[in-house]
């Protein structure tokens, strides 16, 4: 018997974009529309082929019984579209999927909750779905409110549950409830670091149990760290299947310094300079390096601000810069809203014992914690480390960097 236990055949998925809402006709209209001409139909077969959009394309690929398998890519790749496809929430466009056993997904916070009914109630409700008897979710129902830590609000409508509370409700109840195939999206962003590491924990339980996981993650650190296999998907195609360290080291150093991320509202340059103004992909011990950030909205962002975070390969956050408090002190910090903006982030006297980093910019109005646009892994680059080399935690306490926000217009 083979161990496949996921087949996906040429899968691929069209959305319909900028549709209209289609008019109420008068009877005479609908009369008309029923004789329209050959060459009036092939119009607007046209028409409607060119406002589509396609999230998966040929996406081809088998998952063995037992295997835990990252996929990765930026937003708007395909990732979540890919997922919902194998919890059998959408239905394909073309190709098809071919699944053996019973899938546990958590795609969002609270997926398959009804948020009039309890904790426990939907505990029940969700191992009903999953196809388990009574009988086994009694024997797992402990286990669930332990691991979700909310015994004392078993019996409170989930409506009332905070987003943390939820999330931890849902991992539960979609890990413990054994389902052959464990499927979770990048929910776990939304808990602390104490229960993603539960989570991380109890993935790699389930893994060693001989069931299948499909995990999908921006954290580079918790991917390496879960999965042995990866597949990155870009703009819809698989662009590479392997080892998970050598899809993950490919998929971070493709993004070149200078080049242009977009999403619907907004476009990103960043561009990575040493104190020459050339362009690097090298950060020099204790050298100053300028980070140039471009932005183009589609409409004017009021009191626009950039977040520029870097991180370790693993997915360690070292620091963070906020270009609103820092660009305060400057006479030409941005007040009021607008289509373009830039900064220039200058970070100095830095010693990290890390080999790369990457970087992460986020863009919101001042004020907001909600980013109009989030681009991650924008740029890899190579850290010469310093000489003497120190830990990370010797150089936070012995060797603060320095930075500001050295043009902001």
């Amino acid at each position: 018997m083979s161990d496949v236990v996921i087949r996906v055949d040429e899968l691929g998925k069209r959305y319909q974009i900028n549709g209209k809402q289609q008019a109420y006709r008068t009877f005479r209209e609908a009369i008309i529309r029923t004789v329209r001409t050959p060459l009036d139909r092939l119009a607007a077969r046209r028409d409607q082929e060119n406002n589509t959009f396609w999230s998966l394309k040929d996406v081809t690929f088998e998952v063995k019984r037992g295997e835990v398998l990252g996929i990765i890519g930026r937003n708007g790749a395909g990732k979540s579209t890919l997922l919902k496809i194998l919890s059998r929430i959408t239905e394909p466009t073309t190709g098809a999927v071919y699944l053996k056993g019973r899938v546990g997904a958590l795609l969002e916070v609270g997926t398959g909750f009804h948020h009039e009914l309890t904790g426990r109630e939907n505990i029940y409700l969700s191992g009903t779905i999953l196809g388990m008897t009574r009988a086994e979710i009694d024997r797992k129902f402990d286990e669930i409110v332990d691991f979700a830590g909310v015994e004392q609000f078993i019996d409170t409508p989930v409506k009332r549950y905070s987003s943390g509370m939820g999330l931890r409700l849902g991992f539960a109840v979609a890990a413990h409830l054994e389902p052959e195939i464990l499927v979770v999206d990048e929910v776990l962003a939304v808990g602390d670091a104490e229960f993603q590491k539960k989570c991380l924990g109890k993935m790699s339980d389930v893994a060693r149990e001989g069931r299948t996981i499909i995990f999908v993650s921006h954290n580079m650190g918790a991917v390496r760290q879960l999965c042995s296999r990866g597949i990155w998907l870009d703009r819809g195609v698989v662009a590479r299947d392997d080892k998970v360290i050598n899809v993950i080291h490919e998929y971070l150093q493709q993004a070149e310094s200078g080049s242009v991320l977009q999403n619907n509202d907004i476009s990103v340059k960043l561009a990575v300079l040493d104190s020459s103004g050339n362009l690097v992909r090298t950060w020099g011990s204790q050298e100053t390096i300028h980070f140039r950030v471009e932005v183009f909205c589609n409409k004017p962002l009021p009191k626009p601000t950039i977040d520029l975070s870097i991180y370790s390969m693993n997915g360690a956050k070292l620091f963070a810069f906020q270009s609103d408090h820092l660009a305060s002190n400057h006479n030409n910090a941005i007040s009021l809203a607008s289509e373009y903006f830039s900064a220039v982030f200058e970070i100095t006297n830095l010693s990290i014992a890390v080999s790369e980093v990457y970087v992460d910019l986020g863009i919101r109005s001042q004020h907001e914690t909600k980013y109009l646009g989030l681009f991650e892994q924008v740029v890899v680059i190579q850290v010469v480390p310093p000489n003497p080399v120190y830990s990370r935690y010797e150089y936070l306490l012995h060797c603060p960097a320095t930075f500001e926000v050295i043009g902001w217009r």
